[in-house]
């Protein structure tokens, strides 16, 4: 839980300017009309990311860079697709994205990698004046979270992570229902990331198929690297998608705070089950022998400085539909995702359910009414869109980022914590203050009219 020695304690002072690159942070004297990017990772993930950008007038892909070769040619020709310009490509290992930051004409990247890379990339991008638009994952270590802080606070480089749950319509209405009193305090939030990932995609070094057993060398995209971690690891690994929505209802490092969780995780069966019950597998496969480490269950208990409590729920071994159980809960209503229900008191039928979607379609987000249109067709159910025109916007306008680093790093610290806590018999785990008391005067911005 320490800080490195080697950075250095800077504080971050409101209204200040900052040179970075040629331009200034802080001020309106930079703006622009298109923005230059790479791409580091274009996997699943970053493919996807790729195609949405390419549909926009206002960017331009310059470089690509990603060491696998089936990947790095569907970028290409969806780029060839589009009608744009080949990028130049970075391909040669696993340090290869450093060429990319050297690049002169670029002015921000998207990291769309394995986990354990999110952090050294935003660091050497931050560091070489690229903005950076960051996928979702759980910290390696609290020590990483810091150098993201740190790094930032010392460059002054735009810094978001790409949360796209919180731009989920239903979500963003729920944050417009709250903010306009409509549950009355808040009291206890539910959120999680429940999802059936045991199904894995595997090679026989031609084609690439579903429904295997294989993970590491002998996987595919994910399967490659996201199993091993429930080889070795015991925590909520995966806790944005649950943990993003609630923060911005109360106001998470904006006048609030995570202060400590406790965790506990179950006994782990879903994948050795898995493996051995697959006309793939068998008993005798390897992959069902494997002491998998990672509980089939994680629950986590947040306590945040105003007195809210917040549950998050990492569920990915187990068959199951999909859902993010979020619960949004007040003195005076709750809402429930999974049941697609709420309850308001003095307007609800006394003690009954009612159907929520009359009250999101009234309580529909001012960011949804105005841009639905443009986010029709995106992936996620028009998510994807809205987070990235977050990123881009706020770029252009010289304005601050609506899901920073301290969002990044107080959400990802709570891998890291819930491993600890689960180590310690469920011992409370108190989280660092990342914004070094700049919370208690930091205002929200997220989300709180309808430009991003």
């Amino acid at each position: 839980m320490k800080r490195r020695k080697f950075i250095k304690d800077t504080s971050v002072v409101a209204g200040l300017s900052f040179a970075v690159n040629g331009f200034s942070i802080g001020t309106s004297s930079f703006a622009k009309d298109k923005m230059r990017l790479g791409f580091i990772g274009v996997g699943a993930r970053g493919l996807g990311t790729l195609e949405l950008a390419l549909k926009r007038d206002d960017v331009e892909i310059f470089a690509i860079c990603d060491i696998d070769p089936i990947t790095t040619a569907k970028a290409v020709k969806a780029m060839e697709k589009a009608g744009k310009k080949k990028p130049q490509l970075y391909t040669d290992g696993d340090y290869a994205y450093k060429k990319l930051l050297e690049q002169k004409d670029i002015d921000g990247v998207f990291i769309c990698t394995p986990w354990e890379w999110h952090t050294p990339m935003a660091v050497d991008a931050m560091y070489a004046g690229k903005a950076v638009a960051c996928e979702v994952a759980g910290a390696m270590s609290l020590d990483e979270c810091w150098q993201l802080v740190r790094t930032f606070e010392k460059t002054m480089t735009p810094f978001m992570i790409l949360e796209n749950v919180c731009y989920r319509r239903d979500v963003m209405a729920v944050l417009n229902m709250a903010r306009q009193g409509l549950f009355g305090e808040m009291i206890h939030l539910e959120g999680g990331y429940q999802h059936d990932l045991r199904e894995v995609k595997f090679n026989d070094g031609v084609n690439y198929y579903g429904g295997g057993v294989e993970f590491g060398d002998k996987g595919y995209s994910e399967a490659k690297w996201r199993t091993t971690h429930s080889v070795y690891r015991n925590g909520d690994l995966y806790p944005t998608h649950g943990i993003g929505p609630v923060g911005s209802i109360i106001n998470n490092n904006r006048g609030n705070r995570f202060e400590y969780l406790t965790s506990m995780a179950s006994k782990a069966r879903g994948l050795s089950d898995y493996v051995k019950n697959h006309p793939k597998g068998g008993m005798d496969h390897p992959n069902a022998k494997i002491n998998y480490r990672l509980g089939d269950v994680v629950t986590t208990n947040i306590m945040t400085a105003n007195g809210e409590t917040i549950t998050l729920s990492h569920d990915t071994n187990l068959p199951r539909p999909y859902s993010l159980g979020f619960r949004v809960q007040g003195t005076k209503g709750i809402w429930m995702d999974v049941n697609k229900s709420l309850y308001i008191e003095g307007k609800s039928p006394a003690h009954k359910w009612e159907l929520a979607e009359p009250y999101l379609n009234e309580y529909d987000h001012p960011l949804w009414k105005k841009y639905s249109s443009d986010a029709s067709g995106a992936g996620h159910g028009g998510m994807d869109w809205f987070v990235m025109n977050a990123f881009v916007e706020a770029y252009k306008r010289n304005e601050p980022m609506p899901l920073d680093v301290y969002d990044h790093a107080s959400w990802a610290a709570i891998t890291c914590l819930s491993e600890q806590s689960i180590a310690q018999g469920g011992e409370p785990q108190a989280f660092p203050d990342f914004t070094d008391g700049k919370w208690m005067t930091r205002k929200p911005i997220f989300a709180f009219d309808d430009r991003y």
